[in-house]
């Protein structure tokens, strides 16, 4: 019997409860969980790069006076679009518990705030001056990641110990921190300096672009219209970045524009999939979805000759639109395969990278130094270089998101 894929996906269409039993749960969107695992695990795979050589030019980042798109360029803003897709059901979570605007508004500065704070002491210790320091600079960000565990673990199942014993564990975690930063030395011998922003770090970046959005999701969210203003207006902002064809001075919403744009397109499309979930007219998103991908990548081709061309580095225009396109696209694939074909039991390997997400993103900060300090990089002498090295790579992010399930089944995983 020929299987006529289509009338499959029709079929399935019309079913409005995407949430249906799925190895990734029953209360999520399991798209979003695989999308988010599938990008993480790949953070992971580019992050390692640093201990390889002869890495394909196409699979690397390209150089900041290079127009160009390599493989690892996209896939930090597909995080980006994530974070928009989680903000619309995120908010509709606490309001359906009830919780007022300001009690939201409590959480998304205290989420904020841990991810500002994380990803300065994790830019700051790119910027360390090893010799300046007094503890080794290895055993300097062993001890972040352990302030960070203590300071932002889960404790929720570990109540049964006392309020006070968890109290303790947090303040030791703050005051690991205030050690770390009154120890830090950073630039060059002869120009010391303390810790500074630089550009924020990946998590600051993020935490930025969330506060930004979530704050207009609350007030603006329940007319997609404005969300769909507000777009627009983060990609106007990402322009005069690079132009002075207005006689405002440039300027940006403490990051770039473009980080808030990458955020707000998957925020319209988790608030397109939101509604019309609801209204059981899902190829409408899809359709909607579509058209988002197709004019974000046919504008940021267009625009590329002017602003900077495709940069990373410098986050241009143009960049910032092919990734939105590319990252709309990719999340509708996973969406149809996953949630309306039912097809996703592919993604099993990835799913703790989807769910523990922080966790994963933390822990190669805490393997790496103790790889380093133990010798174990000398394992893989003579497997760090191309194809091979490729392969190790792949390898050390399932490592990581193994190590992230064992500690996920003793009820140990971040969260803020």
């Amino acid at each position: 019997m020929k299987l006529d894929l289509w009338k499959l996906l029709k079929v399935n269409l019309s079913k409005s409860n995407i949430a249906n039993t799925t190895p990734f749960g029953s209360k999520r969107i399991a798209s979003v969980d695989v999308f988010r695992a599938i990008t993480m695990f790949l953070m992971i795979f580019v992050n390692d790069f640093w201990t390889l050589t002869n890495v394909p030019e196409w699979l690397g980042h390209k150089a900041a006076n290079v127009d160009g798109i390599g493989f690892s360029d996209v896939i930090f803003p597909a995080f980006l679009f994530i974070v928009g897709l989680s903000i619309p059901y995120a908010i509709k979570s606490r309001r359906d518990k009830q919780q007022n605007n300001t009690t939201i508004l409590k959480h998304v500065f205290k989420r904020t705030l841990a991810l500002i704070v994380m990803g300065i002491f994790m830019v700051n210790f790119e910027n360390i001056n090893a010799q300046a320091l007094i503890i080794s600079k290895h055993l300097w960000e062993i001890i972040m990641v352990i302030a960070i565990f203590l300071v932002w673990l889960y404790y929720r199942p570990f109540e049964h110990t006392g309020k006070h014993k968890i109290l303790l564990l947090q303040t030791i975690g703050v005051a690991l921190f205030v050690f770390l930063a009154a120890i830090y030395k950073g630039g060059s011998t002869g120009h010391m300096e303390w810790m500074k922003t630089h550009w924020w770090g990946i998590l600051g970046l993020i935490g930025w672009a969330y506060l930004f959005n979530t704050v207009i999701y609350i007030y603006l969210g329940k007319r997609i219209v404005f969300l769909i203003m507000a777009f627009i207006i983060f990609q106007l902002l990402n322009i005069q970045e690079f132009t002075s064809f207005t006689q405002i001075p440039t300027f940006k919403l403490v990051v770039s524009a473009s980080m808030h744009a990458s955020v707000c397109a998957g925020m319209v499309a988790g608030s397109l999939l939101l509604k019309y979930q609801r209204l059981n007219k899902e190829p409408v998103f899809i359709m909607a979805l579509l058209i988002l991908a197709a004019a974000s990548l046919i504008y940021g081709f267009l625009m590329r000759p002017y602003w900077g061309g495709f940069s990373k580095i410098r986050a241009t225009p143009s960049w910032t639109s092919v990734c939105i396109g590319i990252s709309a696209m990719s999340f509708l694939m996973i969406y149809i395969i996953v949630d309306k074909l039912k097809f996703s039991l592919w993604a099993r390997p990835f799913k703790i990278a989807g769910t523990n997400t922080l966790t994963c993103y933390v822990m190669p900060y805490f393997v790496y130094p103790i790889l380093v300090m133990t010798g174990g990089f000398s394992l893989f002498e003579g497997l760090s270089d191309g194809n091979v090295g490729l392969l190790k790579s792949l390898l050390f992010s399932f490592a990581i998101i193994a190590i992230v399930a064992m500690l996920n089944k003793i009820k140990i995983k971040l969260k803020i």
